[in-house]
């Protein structure tokens, strides 16, 4: 059996060291696990000429390696795997309220021309209210929710298109992004004719730079049945929503999703910054390129793929959570803080993000309960002042009070969206704990309390209680349900299961409500716990007696490139006694790991172990 090239290598450069004992082929193993594991990349010639010079100091070494960046992406790599983060979000983040469709229209001179709109925007006009801002009558043709053209397209009267739309320098034109990756697609700058795009065409209600609007309502009622739509419309005429019925010339604000469905003043803000454009309708989503995992080769690493603008933000949320944890780990802060921390790193993007965008998803039927200002997991007024286009990371220290580490970031509630996702998966890799069921027949049951329906209730006695810290974030969705709006028992829900209206349902547990009391989904485990929130969670994680030894063994793990076993368990000891004793943190940690025995004989294999399978 051949011996890997490498040893060869290395076995030369121990006889020719100059002076003094030359390493062991032990020790160029250990310096070459050292610099994989802390730089992220095997010795250069350089490094191991240094490393053969006589009184080469190898602790000072690790020293200066565990404040690189190559250390810090190790332990964000470790736990980006455990918490499957790095794969990402197949979350469809595509709101009406925050998606700019465009339209091809014929203008005033019979050319082709484009006009951006959202699809279900109120409008005072009736022949378009919820639709296009251009009715039939206006430009000869409809257009479907998927952009389909129905009717042949005629030029538009100047006057009526001046009237309904305006022109506007939106924020993705007119500046460079500032990491080279990413960019706006060609579509998106040019006209039908190929002449560069300097302003965008846009219906004057989306042109709104408003920050709050009266609430808008018609007192429409439902047409008869078989009615067809009228004004040549494809759809019906919009009713008004029970919030918007009893609420008409209310002040609400842009913010949330639900403001553009009942105003008429709530658009995209000061440079449409409230809206993402999309190439096209919803037929062609490609609005960005970013850069995607295929590896392509040495001229282009990775793939440069289209992807829709609902990509666009997905991009950001895991890049989120990949600079938080390398923060945490570059600047040796107290490692619990991925779960309790209050700070974050955000770009240009995320900061749009949070500002104008992620209200897009509040507050659907909430709004009949009085939920239309959403409460964001990070307050705004912390973030600092960067462009869409901005890819500049900055460190916000304090992002608000229902901010929990990566437990209120996009990329972990959508990656996993039910209350008992989450909380299985921290009591997974933070606790190193399984839920394991009973080895038991289930028997049909009408006890909706999984705590104490037999066969359920080993596991979910713990589950539920801990799912329950969720309660208030949406699931598959970052909307925060506050307790003004969403108090535990709702009395405007109270009601027979079967006569609970669909508003109700959306927020409200049928399983535990009766004319008398009714109960927010997911709290019935633990009211207490409903009101602390992910924060809750966080701190019971890191309170917990496995918290410091998980660590530790997931650490030791990936170092160590294997399960551990019980021989292990008195080097596992002393590694949570420095952990902890040092203020859990993570140097600490890793300095004592690779110093540990199994660390430094991790892979010294013979060649013929390090060659198997390699044929002879």
């Amino acid at each position: 059996m051949r011996p890997l090239p490498w040893l060869l290598s290395l076995s030369t450069l121990a006889v020719v060291t100059s002076a003094g004992a030359a390493p062991t082929l032990t020790e160029y193993r250990h310096f070459r696990a050292l610099s994989v594991d802390l730089l992220g990349r095997v010795p250069t010639r350089a490094d191991l000429a240094a490393f053969e010079k006589p009184g080469f100091d190898l602790d000072k070494w690790i020293d200066v390696a565990l404040v690189g960046k190559g250390y810090a992406e190790r332990v964000r790599r470790t736990y980006m795997d455990l918490l499957r983060l790095d794969v990402g979000s197949t979350f469809t983040f595509r709101p009406n309220a925050s998606v700019l469709r465009r339209q091809t229209i014929l203008g005033p001179d019979g050319k082709q021309m484009y006009v951006y709109y959202r699809n279900g925007q109120r409008r005072a006009r009736e022949e378009t209210d919820g639709v296009f801002c251009l009715s039939q009558a206006d430009i000869g043709a409809v257009f479907t929710g998927t952009g389909v053209t129905i009717g042949t397209l005629t030029k538009v009267d100047a006057k009526v298109l001046d009237a309904n739309t305006t022109l506007v320098k939106p924020w993705w034109l007119g500046a460079t992004p500032t990491d080279p990756s990413w960019a706006l697609i060609p579509e998106l700058q040019k006209e039908p004719d190929g002449t560069a795009t300097t302003m965008v065409r846009v219906c004057k209600e989306e042109a709104s730079t408003a920050t709050s609007a009266p609430v808008f309502a018609t007192g429409r009622k439902a047409p008869v049945a078989g009615t067809p739509p009228p004004y040549g419309r494809v759809t019906a005429l919009p009713l008004d929503s029970a919030y918007a019925a009893t609420n008409k010339g209310k002040v609400i604000a842009c913010e949330g999703g639900s403001a553009y469905s009942n105003t008429t003043g709530c658009g995209c803000g000061p440079g449409l910054e409230r809206c993402l454009p999309a190439a096209g309708n919803s037929v062609e989503p490609a609005a960005f390129t970013l850069p995607q995992g295929a590896m392509l080769g040495v001229d282009r690493p990775t793939s440069l793929a289209r992807d829709g603008e609902g990509g666009w933000h997905r991009q950001w949320w895991s890049q989120e959570a990949v600079r938080t944890i390398e923060w945490i780990a570059a600047s040796d802060r107290d490692f619990r803080e991925i779960l309790t921390g209050k700070g974050t790193v955000v770009n240009g993007p995320l900061v749009q993000f949070y500002k104008h965008v992620a209200g897009g998803t509040c507050c659907g039927n909430g709004v009949n309960l009085g939920y239309v200002n959403p409460v964001g997991l990070v307050d705004e007024a912390k973030l600092p002042a960067l462009a869409p286009t901005d890819g500049t990371w900055k460190v916000v220290d304090d992002r608000g009070p229902n901010a929990s580490g990566i437990l209120t970031m996009p990329v972990f509630l959508t990656k996993y969206g039910t209350r008992r996702g989450r909380a299985h998966v921290l009591y997974n890799v933070f606790r190193c704990r399984q839920f394991v069921a009973e080895n038991l027949k289930l028997e049909p049951s009408t006890e909706p309390d999984l705590t104490k329906r037999s066969g359920c209730q080993t596991c979910h006695a713990t589950l539920e209680p801990m799912a329950a810290y969720f309660t208030r974030v949406l699931e598959s969705d970052w909307t925060w349900l506050p307790k003004e709006s969403f108090p535990i028992d709702q009395a405007s829900c109270r009601a027979d299961p079967l006569k609970m209206s669909t508003t109700c349902k959306g927020y409200y547990d049928p399983a535990f409500t009766s004319p008398t009391a009714t109960m927010l989904r997911g709290a019935y485990a633990s009211v207490a716990h409903a009101d602390e929130g992910p924060a809750g969670l966080a701190k019971a994680t890191v309170s917990s007696p496995e918290f410091g030894k998980c660590v530790v063994t997931n650490m030791a793990s990936s170092f160590l490139g294997r399960e551990l076993g019980v021989e292990d368990e008195a080097m596992v000891t002393r590694l949570e006694g420095t952990f902890v004793g040092s203020g859990y943190k993570m140097r600490s940690l890793v300095k004592a790991l690779v110093h540990e025995l199994a660390y430094l004989t991790a892979n010294n294999l013979s060649s013929s172990a390090l060659c198997e399978g390699e044929g002879k």
